[in-house]
């Protein structure tokens, strides 16, 4: 039996000091194993912005280490789909002593709130940011009525 508090103070000390170590252990794990929410949305999916400034709509995602070749986008009437895959960057032959940049794909789909001119979309990929303009079909674009 304790007497003293200062036995249980150091007893909650101990279980606090394990109690960070293990955070910090399960914490390198994740990011070891790139499953740090460092780049991706969720599910290795690209972080992405949408954006409808009432002419057009542009989608901008985070795809580095992605070139073009990497990337699909496909559209059929309001529905976007872009897909790609990361493929590994070790050089053929080499041993591989440590791998964080994970090799995955994925999918991220896309109900865009209006219908779109699919012959004039403008896709481009810089510095690993994938850029869609998406202009608005004649019917869904804004029209300013004037009163008689």
């Amino acid at each position: 039996m304790w007497t003293r508090t200062s036995d249980i103070d150091r007893m909650f000390g101990a279980m606090d000091l394990l109690r960070s170590r293990l955070n910090r252990l399960t914490t390198d794990d994740n990011r070891f194993y790139g499953r740090s929410p460092g780049w991706s949305a969720t599910d290795g999916s690209p972080r992405t912005n949408f954006y409808d400034n009432g002419n057009q709509l542009e989608l901008k995602a985070e795809v580095p280490g992605m070139s073009k070749e990497d990337l699909t986008i496909q559209i059929q009437g309001n529905y976007l789909e872009v897909s790609g895959t990361r493929k590994s960057d070790a050089p053929e032959g080499y041993k591989v002593h440590r791998t964080e940049r994970e090799t995955a794909s994925f999918t991220r789909s896309f109900t865009l709130p209006s219908e779109v001119n699919v012959d004039k979309i403008d896709a481009s990929l810089q510095n690993g940011i994938l850029s869609l303009t998406l202009p608005k079909a004649e019917a869904a674009k804004p029209k300013q009525v004037s009163i008689a």
